[in-house]
């Protein structure tokens, strides 16, 4: 029996076990994506195959020309236009993917591995699947001896997710299981990590989250309105299980760069959603009254009613240190 060969550079085996089939370095391999980017920045990705041929209106590039080339190789078309040639990044893939669901941006999905500390060997639930673009972040980030265990309520998104996640991976991946149902109701995960919540109402889950959850484990919620936080953050500290929550959102806003020319993009990608994050406590653990300062009118109060006379207007307080009335004050923003 032959060894395996060191660092997954079969794509057979890694150095812990069995890799997927997917190497994201060395030389172009028959079934690798590769990204062609035109001198105007325009980015064609294609499969590679033996025989086959990229087509453009400036030209064709042939397969075999690709195949065996180094990453970062430029090749030229029959029309006479170069193009540069890389193996797409995730944050490429997931921006690019077929879609059912909406795909979370790459930006919240790095915030949601970083503030989630998803570790490698992580547990972690995923609810739901959509598009399968965070699952590809998660088993990144949990590697081969990690779980990711995603929960998606519709077939048609979980057939999408599927699909994707096999085809960035180059097959099954090992540390995946996918489940088609509501998590509510399906979960039957124990001793987890981390929770990542991507669904419409969150907090439906959260005694399924809190059963699940070690004590000091973590949910992430990523969700798109301020109600949706509001909603899920009030149910958090009023659930009893949680720390207190902390609720963020992050902008990404690129720069234009070329000799003195230097200045912000006119475009940025702005909101795309909300992340709250809060720490399982230990069972039976009340946790301390948090103190905030709340601003006013948070939490109202109905205010007591006053009998008042019928067309009379109310009186006029005076003004400080005087027996006069103040005259009305003038109707401008500070106001």
């Amino acid at each position: 029996m032959s060894e395996p060969t060191p660092n997954g550079a079969d794509g057979v085996n890694g150095p812990d076990g069995p890799a997927t089939g997917r190497v994201p370095h060395g030389p172009f391999r028959p079934g690798d994506q590769v990204q062609l980017t035109d001198p105007k920045g325009r980015v064609n990705t294609i499969t590679l195959q033996t025989g086959k041929q990229y087509h453009s209106h400036k030209g064709a590039i042939a397969h075999d020309d690709i195949i065996g080339s180094p990453e970062g190789t430029v090749f030229r078309s029959t029309g006479g236009t170069e193009y540069l040639a890389f193996r797409p990044l995730l944050a490429d893939f997931a921006l690019r993917m077929p879609r059912g669901a909406a795909v979370v941006y790459p930006k919240d999905a790095a915030q949601i591995v970083a503030m989630a500390d998803i570790f490698p060997g992580a547990r972690v639930v995923e609810a739901g699947a959509g598009s399968g673009a965070l699952t590809c972040f998660l088993l990144r980030a949990v590697g081969e001896h990690g779980l990711v265990s995603s929960y998606e309520r519709r077939p048609d998104f979980a057939d999408i997710a599927r699909a994707n996640v096999e085809r960035f991976f180059g097959g099954p991946h090992p540390a995946w299981r996918l489940t088609v149902g509501a998590l509510e109701d399906a979960l039957t995960e124990t001793e987890v990590d981390r929770v990542v919540l991507d669904m419409l109402a969150p907090w439906e889950c959260l005694d399924a989250v809190a059963k699940a959850l070690i004590p000091g484990g973590l949910v992430c919620v990523y969700i798109a309105t301020t109600t949706q936080m509001s909603r899920v953050v009030e149910d958090l500290r009023a659930h009893g299980s949680f720390a207190e929550p902390y609720a963020f959102e992050t902008l990404l806003r690129s720069w234009h760069v070329d000799g003195l020319a230097v200045r912000p993009d006119h475009r940025m990608v702005g909101h795309t959603g909300f992340l709250v994050t809060a720490r399982r406590l230990a069972e039976g653990v009340t946790p301390p009254m948090r103190r905030r300062r709340p601003a006013k009118g948070a939490h109202p109060a109905p205010a007591p009613e006053t009998p008042s006379t019928p067309g009379t207007r109310p009186a006029e307080e005076p003004a400080a240190g005087t027996g006069e009335t103040a005259p009305p004050a003038p109707d401008t923003p500070e106001s």
